[in-house]
């Protein structure tokens, strides 16, 4: 999960890290009430996920209130990369001697993390990097180590940055080093990380991605999520303990395992080509191993949720959960979807395969649930299902 500027700035805070005061606004009125209330020349910058907002007008220097408000106008609404401003930061404006980079990432390739430090920083820290690599100093941090003072002064020292700057850096790499393994980060970077004029290092700016892998120990995550920007699908397969992703196709997809699920994906792409339309995979739904009544039920309710859904190709691989216990969770999950007034309309392809498969096969025979379909191969199935989109659309 990557965090907005103003998202990571009050992670950082809590961590003693030093930021500039701001506020966040989502009106021009609120971005000139934040700008009274600071005071003084203000900073307001666009809140997106995404880099190069400077370059793309998103960052703006006010000089007071009125100045403020107007600058918001030209910023809230704009797009930046494929990306809406919704929100500003106003920030109070920092008397900035210097400027440098920093980070801590995931190395994966190495399996370690990395320190990347640079005096070189601001805007165009990736044309440094390119051009003149030898002004980035790239460090290796062991997990067991980790950073205290003394490291931290070393990544400084090796990113060139001037006597001045190393004590304060000092103190901001060790305590960012925190921050990045208390809340089970994958990055953590700082660019600018600021020389002020009276002599303070600070992080000017702040980008932070969490592990979603870590969701389970950091609860306090959940109050960094983006509502407004999650698809609602997504947002009910997730209180629904769903393993789905929205795609922009037409077939509905449900699998048991992720590995068959992609592989699912793929073969319905490529049978797609042959029908008008070319009909393509609405989602990504892995149910699991275990396809209980509510389970199946709970992915049938979210993909007829879908409008753009014509068709629903059901592949599943019967291992441990057998294919008759899933068939007999298709079953349950047409009555339970009937019974709550949601009746599954959608011509359903069933392709099982695997641990009593023929079983499975006879009780959706026997069941002869309306717009079922069962089909033996994974290949005929999903060109079925892709035939059935295509006549559905």
């Amino acid at each position: 999960m990557d965090l907005f500027e103003h998202q990571a700035k009050e992670l950082f805070a809590e961590y003693g890290i030093p930021v500039p005061r701001g506020v966040v606004a989502h009106t021009v009125e609120e971005a000139r009430a934040a700008a009274e209330q600071l005071t003084g020349r203000v900073v307001v910058k666009a809140q997106v996920k995404t880099g190069g907002r400077g370059k793309a007008g998103g960052v703006k220097v006010a000089d007071d209130a009125a100045d403020a408000e107007q600058k918001a106008t030209q910023i809230l609404g704009m797009d930046i990369k494929g990306h809406t401003v919704h929100k500003v930061l106003i920030e109070e404006a920092s008397a900035i001697a210097e400027e440098y980079y920093f980070s801590f990432l995931l190395d994966r390739a190495n399996r370690t993390f990395l320190a990347i430090c640079s005096a070189a920083g601001g805007m165009d820290i990736e044309e440094v990097a390119h051009s003149a690599p030898e002004k980035v100093a790239k460090i290796p941090v062991s997990p067991l180590d980790g950073v205290d003072r003394a490291r931290a002064r070393e990544i400084a020292e090796a990113g060139g940055l001037p006597v001045a700057a190393l004590d304060g850096a000092a103190e901001l790499i060790e305590k960012l080093w925190a921050a990045f393994v208390d809340e089970d980060a994958s990055l953590v970077e700082v660019n600018p990380m600021i020389l002020s004029a009276d002599g303070q290092v600070k992080a000017l700016d702040g980008k932070v991605t969490l592990d979603d892998n870590a969701v389970f120990r950091q609860s306090d995550h959940v109050a960094f999520e983006d509502k407004d920007a999650e698809d609602p699908l997504e947002a009910a397969a997730k209180a629904k303990d769903l393993n789905y992703v929205k795609l922009d196709g037409s077939v509905g997809i449900i699998g048991n395992g992720a590995g068959l699920v992609m592989s699912t994906l793929d073969v319905v792409a490529y049978a797609g080509e042959a029908f008008p339309g070319q009909p393509k995979p609405a989602n990504f739904l892995d149910i699991g191993g275990g396809a209980s009544a509510e389970v199946m039920a709970a992915g049938l309710e979210i993909i007829i949720s879908d409008p753009s859904v014509k068709s629903i190709f059901v592949n599943v691989f019967g291992g441990i959960t057998a294919c008759d216990a899933v068939a007999n969770g298709i079953v349950s999950a047409f009555q339970l979807l009937e019974s709550r007034g949601e009746a599954v309309s959608r011509p359903l392809v069933v392709r099982l395969d695997g641990n009593n498969a023929e079983l499975g096969r006879q009780i959706l025979a026997d069941a002869k649930l309306s717009g079922v379909e069962l089909v033996d191969t994974m290949d005929d199935a999903a060109k079925r299902a892709a035939e059935l989109a295509a006549v559905g659309a």
